[in-house]
């Protein structure tokens, strides 16, 4: 059950009962055992997300009639995951990472530019079929679905979305063809080339905050890479990457550092790390006000 927000911090834009039955959306029927659902693992980080998201976009003035609408696509923004297998999904992307194998679409082609567009996914499993086998995982559907939540993000949510636009619109969502271009960005910036500037920086806000979260989210660090600890100079490091990478703009990760410097996310960190921030940690915070030195030299 959701409580009530008491952070104006960082809030739920959206009524909390609408917010509840949107996070609803991640359960997934297991296709292995009937009856069961997969609890939508992704529920918390996507909330915590989604409040982070509308406190930058508001920051950077974004009208608040647009930011209603964000959030949803935020909180929806890991929909293109529900069914993740917790311990299937660790697994392979674990050791995917251990091995410098790419796992995100662009990635991808750029080491291997003969794989045809949208076929990521395909192309992963046939080159590294024996190395799976070897590690105990099945070749079969099941696999197949758990390499798509990376590889074949677009594809995957693209077929969730169908599914419940219908229940969408029975809640009284009004869904438009940007929310989920925004979605798509972290995996595919290609598909935002042609797009408004403002759908443009929405969808760098969700990369940033979305990432900034993740980087600080003890039980995904945990479950998905096996990581012990959280370090936020880790987290901006990675930030100030796609920024080199001109997936994030000065402009999108100067908001964030300066409501990180400010506190509006002490809270939201403090749930995803499931301890207090530590006095350092909470000065290399501060210290973000000032945005013209390299994140990459600060030290919590």
């Amino acid at each position: 059950m959701m409580r009530q927000s008491t952070d104006n911090r960082a809030p739920v834009l959206v009524p909390l009962a609408l917010a509840q039955k949107l996070l609803a959306f991640y359960n997934y029927p297991d296709p292995r055992r009937r009856g069961r659902t997969i609890r939508g693992y992704d529920r918390p980080h996507a909330l915590r997300t989604a409040r982070m998201c509308a406190t930058v976009a508001r920051r950077l003035g974004h009208p608040d009639a647009r930011l209603y609408s964000y959030q949803i696509a935020c909180l929806l923004h890991d929909l293109g995951r529900a069914g993740l297998d917790q311990k299937l999904f660790g697994t392979i992307w674990s050791w995917a990472r251990r091995q410098g194998i790419p796992s995100r679409p662009r990635e991808w082609r750029a080491v291997h530019p003969q794989t045809r567009y949208g076929r990521e996914t395909e192309a992963f499993l046939a080159r590294y079929h024996d190395e799976l086998v070897q590690l105990r995982i099945p070749i079969d559907p099941w696999t197949c679905e758990q390499v798509e939540m990376r590889l074949g993000y677009a594809r995957r949510l693209a077929r969730q979305l169908r599914a419940v636009k219908p229940r969408l619109a029975a809640l009284g969502v009004k869904w438009m063809p940007w929310m989920q271009r925004v979605m798509l960005y972290y995996y595919y910036p290609e598909k935002l080339k042609t797009a408004p500037a403002w759908v443009r920086e929405l969808a760098e806000v969700l990369v940033a905050c979305e990432q900034f979260e993740a980087y600080s989210n003890r039980k995904r660090g945990r479950d998905y890479y096996t990581r012990s600890k959280e370090q936020l100079s880790e987290a901006f490091a990675y930030l100030e990457k796609l920024r080199g990478e001109q997936i994030l703009s000065d402009r999108v990760l100067k908001a964030l550092c300066q409501s990180a410097a400010e506190g509006d996310f002490d809270r939201i960190l403090t749930e995803a790390r499931g301890v207090a921030l530590s006095s350092a940690e909470t000065k290399y915070l501060r210290s973000l006000a000032s945005t013209g030195k390299s994140l990459r030299m600060r030290k919590p």
